[in-house]
């Protein structure tokens, strides 16, 4: 696995990525070598975000955590990665070829975290909702699910005229999701 750490308005010390580093490589016999995990550290006020994204054709893990620390908001978000891996492990095994290295992680690791419920491995849709996508901005989308007090909005952008979702982020801010062919 790649291993990229940035840090936004921070200079991080070497002792902090070596951390990080040996971290991630307990995720490395799940992920195949071609896998790039991203690290971004920022720093706002008294508060210290680390974000972890792992990349690999087909697939994304990421979580993201916030602590007083840079090393706590490390190690509650690798534990969160671990939650997610244990929770989705049957649908892991199904797309990945390496189940028993799943397997392994969640017997190596599992002991030392909280309970998670094992996952069927099955998704039940409980719901379908069909509606009329309109043309809009995106400003004009924002606008639109805040105005309906949504966490998100499908919309066909009318300057790529591509179905595109605006969603709102747990820091407040806005997101954008487009297609990509890749």
């Amino acid at each position: 696995m790649k291993i990229t750490i940035i840090g936004r308005k921070v200079t991080l010390r070497d002792n902090f990525k070596e951390l990080a580093t040996r971290k991630l490589m307990r995720f490395d016999r799940i992920f195949d070598e071609d896998a790039e995990a991203n690290v971004t550290v920022t720093v706002e006020r008294n508060r210290q975000t680390v974000e972890i994204t792992i990349r690999q054709p087909g697939m994304i893990c990421r979580a993201e955590e916030t602590a007083a620390e840079m090393n706590d908001a490390l190690d509650k978000v690798i534990s969160a990665l671990g939650r997610q891996i244990r929770k989705n492990k049957t649908r892991l095994e199904k797309r990945f070829h390496s189940g028993g290295a799943i397997d392994q992680y969640v017997q190596e690791y599992a002991e030392d975290s909280e309970p998670v419920d094992e996952d069927t491995g099955e998704y039940e849709v409980v719901k379908t909702k069909r509606f009329y996508v309109k043309p809009a901005s995106v400003d004009e989308a924002i606008l639109q699910m805040n105005m309906l007090e949504h966490q998100f909005f499908m919309f066909r952008n009318t300057e790529s005229n591509e179905i595109n979702v605006v969603y709102r982020r747990k820091d407040g801010k806005y997101g954008l999701l487009e297609p990509d062919s890749e």
